[in-house]
């Protein structure tokens, strides 16, 4: 579903049937403890760059709701975690390099 930004996320649940406007984050809500959303978090938020990235379904996003410094507005940051290999991933929108052999330009060894 198209988020108030305008990109597709696949966590963002908008319910306007008959007059209804529900919108919510399920990303956000699902978290331990549930994050608080408003639609202006959805501009700055990467999950949908993410989603559209890399669909390995090893990978579990984990979101947080912080605000860098108390002048700036909030922000989500987003930790990701390889179920499959059992580690931390460092680049969410590349992967862990495990599940899925990167191609030799994200490794360096490009030849032309």
């Amino acid at each position: 579903m198209k988020t108030p930004a305008g990109q597709e996320c696949r966590y963002f649940y908008g319910d306007y049937h008959r007059g209804r406007n529900r919108e919510e984050c399920r990303l956000l809500n699902s978290a331990n403890p549930p994050q608080e959303w408003n639609p202006q978090l959805c501009f700055t938020c990467p999950v949908p760059g993410i989603l559209q990235a890399n669909a390995c379904e090893h990978m579990k996003l984990k979101p947080t709701v912080h605000r860098p410094f108390f002048i700036l507005k909030p922000r989500v940051k987003i930790e990701a975690y390889c179920e499959k290999t059992k580690r931390i991933v460092e680049e969410p929108h590349v992967g862990c390099g495990e599940c899925h052999d990167l191609p030799d330009v994200f490794l360096g060894q490009d030849e032309r």
